[in-house]
C-alpha cells in the first residue's frame, strides 16, 4: 500500500471515530457501552434474511425452566455483575449488591441511584426464546442463554419499562428512546442468529423495516 495512501486512509479512520465519539455523547451516557458491541447493522440484515419463519409456540413454557441467576464470579451472581458493567461509581458489599452507583437506561434515558430501580433485560425474553426454538434445548443450554453475558444479550435498564416489555418481540415493542433503536434490533437479530431460533412474520418485517434505516 502507498504510504500517501495509508497516511490518507489513517486519517479517515481517525475522523470517523471522533465523529462516532461524538455521536455516543449526543445519544446519552452509556448509551451502547454496556451492552456487549452487537453486529453491524448490514451483517444484521444478512443474517436476520437466514433465519428460520416460523409459528411461535408456547405451550409447556415456565421462566423456571431457564435457571437464572448464576454464580459469576466469586459471591457475584449474573445480575449483580451486569449491573457492576452497566453503572458508574458501583459500589458493592460483601455479598456483591450493589449499595450505590449510577444507571442510565437507554430504553428510556432515565438515570437512577438505586439498583431496586433497575431490571435485567432479557433483550430476547425467555418466552421467545422458548416460542422460537428453545423448547427444544437442555436445562443447560437454557441456563446458558438466561445468563449470557458475551452476546448483547443483558442490560440493566428502568424496571418499569422493562416490565411493559414483557415478552413481546419487536413486531409490537421497541425502546421509546429512538437514538437505541438500532442497537436494540441489530442486538435482536444477533442473539436469535446466534441461538438458531427462529422469527415469525410479523417480527421479521418489523426487524427488516427498522434495519432498513440504520
Amino acid at each position: 500500500m502507498p504510504k500517501l495512501y495509508a497516511r490518507r486512509r489513517l486519517s479517515i479512520l481517525a475522523a470517523l471515530t471522533g465523529l462516532l465519539g461524538t455521536v455516543g455523547l449526543l445519544n446519552g451516557p452509556n448509551a451502547s457501552a454496556a451492552l456487549p458491541t452487537p453486529v453491524s447493522a448490514s451483517t444484521a440484515r444478512t443474517y436476520l434474511a437466514s433465519l428460520t419463519v416460523a409459528t411461535e409456540n408456547r405451550t409447556g413454557y415456565s421462566r423456571d425452566l431457564f435457571p437464572l441467576w448464576i454464580t459469576i464470579s466469586g459471591t457475584c451472581n449474573t445480575r449483580e455483575t451486569v449491573l457492576k458493567r452497566d453503572g458508574t461509581n458501583v459500589v458493592t458489599d460483601s455479598s456483591c449488591a450493589a449499595t450505590s452507583g449510577s444507571w442510565y437506561s437507554p430504553y428510556d434515558g432515565a438515570t437512577w441511584t438505586a439498583a431496586s430501580d433497575l431490571d435485567i433485560d432479557h433483550l430476547v425474553p425467555l418466552a421467545e426464546a422458548w416460542d422460537s426454538g428453545a423448547s427444544k434445548w437442555t436445562t443447560s443450554g437454557r441456563q446458558a442463554f438466561a445468563n449470557d453475558l458475551t452476546r448483547p444479550q443483558l442490560l440493566a435498564v428502568t424496571d418499569n419499562v422493562n416490565q411493559a416489555k414483557g415478552d413481546q418481540d419487536p413486531a409490537t415493542w421497541v425502546p421509546s428512546r429512538s437514538a437505541y433503536l438500532c442497537t436494540y434490533v441489530r442486538a435482536w437479530v444477533q442473539v436469535k442468529y446466534y441461538y438458531n431460533l427462529s422469527v415469525d412474520s410479523a417480527e421479521k418485517s418489523a426487524l427488516q423495516g427498522y434495519l432498513a434505516n440504520c
